[in-house]
This record gives C-alpha cells, sequence and structure tokens, in this order.
C-alpha cells in the first residue's frame, strides 16, 4: 500500500477512521496498562486523534507518527498548541509540551529517534496495514520501543466480504506477530454493523513475557 493512497485520502478529506470523541475503548481500558503519571504513550500511524488530548490531559506525554502533514497541523490546531518543526533525517518533527509528532514512514523511525515509551497504543494502526506489510510492523513496533505493554484496537470480520482497510486482524493473527514477546489478553469486544457488514471490535493488552 502506497503512501499516496493515504495522502488521496486527507486531500479528499475522506477520513472516516477519524472520530470526533475520545475512543470509548481507551477510556475504558487504558488503566489496564498500569502506568504512572507523566508516561510517555507511542500512537503510530496518528492521524490527528482527538485521543491525544485525552491523554495529555491525564498528565501523560504523547509521541505519534503520521504520513500525512496536513493531519499533524490539524491536529495541533485542535489541541491549540504551537509546535515547532525540525527536519530530522527524512522525516519532519512536530514539537509542543509534552507532545513529538514525527511526519514520515513508519519504517523510517527508529529506537534513537521516537526514544524512551512506556506503552503503545494502536488505535487504528495495524488493521490499517495489508498483510504483506503487517510483519514488517509488528517487527518494528517491538523493536522500537523495547517491547513496551501495548493496547490495541482491532477488527474481525470475513475479510472476502470486503478488501479493507480497515483489515481483519484476528486473535490467530496478533498470535503470529506478537506472541513470541508478549502475554495476549482480549479485554472487550463488541458487536457492530460497519461498511455493510457485521464485524466485531475487539480491544487487547498486550504485556511482555517475562523472559522475552
Amino acid at each position: 500500500m502506497e503512501a499516496s493512497f493515504w495522502h488521496n485520502l486527507w486531500d479528499k478529506k475522506e477520513t472516516g477512521w477519524h472520530m470526533e470523541n475520545t475512543n470509548d475503548f481507551l477510556v475504558r481500558h487504558f488503566s489496564k496498562l498500569n502506568l504512572e503519571a507523566n508516561s510517555r504513550v507511542f500512537i503510530p500511524l496518528c492521524g490527528k486523534t482527538v485521543d491525544i488530548k485525552w491523554l495529555l490531559d491525564r498528565g501523560h506525554r504523547v509521541v505519534g507518527i503520521e504520513l500525512n502533514e496536513t493531519a499533524i497541523k490539524e491536529l495541533f490546531e485542535y489541541l491549540n498548541l504551537e509546535a515547532t518543526k525540525t527536519e530530522v533525517g527524512s522525516m519532519f518533527l512536530y514539537r509542543a509540551d509534552n507532545i513529538d509528532i514525527y511526519v514520515g514512514d513508519i519504517f523510517e523511525l527508529n529506537q534513537r529517534l521516537l526514544g524512551h515509551v512506556d506503552a503503545v497504543y494502536d488505535r487504528g494502526a495495524i488493521v490499517a496495514l495489508p498483510s504483506g506489510m503487517r510483519k514488517e510492523y509488528t517487527e518494528r513496533i517491538m523493536d522500537i520501543t523495547a517491547n513496551a505493554s501495548q493496547l490495541i484496537i482491532s477488527f474481525d470480520y470475513d475479510q472476502t466480504l470486503r478488501s479493507g482497510p480497515p483489515f481483519s486482524v484476528d486473535q490467530s493473527l496478533l498470535s503470529e506477530y506478537y506472541s513470541d514477546k508478549y502475554e495476549i489478553k482480549l479485554l472487550e469486544t463488541l458487536r457492530i454493523k460497519e461498511f455493510g457488514i457485521d464485524l466485531d471490535e475487539n480491544v487487547w493488552i498486550l504485556e511482555q513475557h517475562p523472559n522475552a
């Protein structure tokens, strides 16, 4: 899947994945990550999610990465924050108090640039990627975050009914990608009708194996 696919959607404002309100799953389950105040949370493929404000309002720091620069400009406008912009290799870094957002390709982000994170909030990243990219994505996430705990929201449906994105990522796929390093626990399932089909929206918590 080319970057141009996502840029075109942002240009045409066809961003049906963007939610105007804080994600209910985040509100209900974030505490299960057992983070201390001022923890640093990584949001891959963050878009302009309003979930960032929810995290900032609760005393956490946020670091994210997003392909589309317009999304990040709109994010900082929404947050009413004045960001500094610097060029970092092939990416740009937008920075303000307690928030760092990279504009660029997540596969160009390394541990040195990302810095320490205490948890990952995947609210739409893994389901945005086709199967051919997912293994590389999950390996990158584990590498750059040193296997930080994750809160993941995913979809489970019959992939033959629609092509995606969002793509179906069920428990067997999550296990394939992450079980070597993480214990995977299902927190909640919500049966919904979306895109004209029935699907399950699942919330998972991933915690590093003691010996990983």
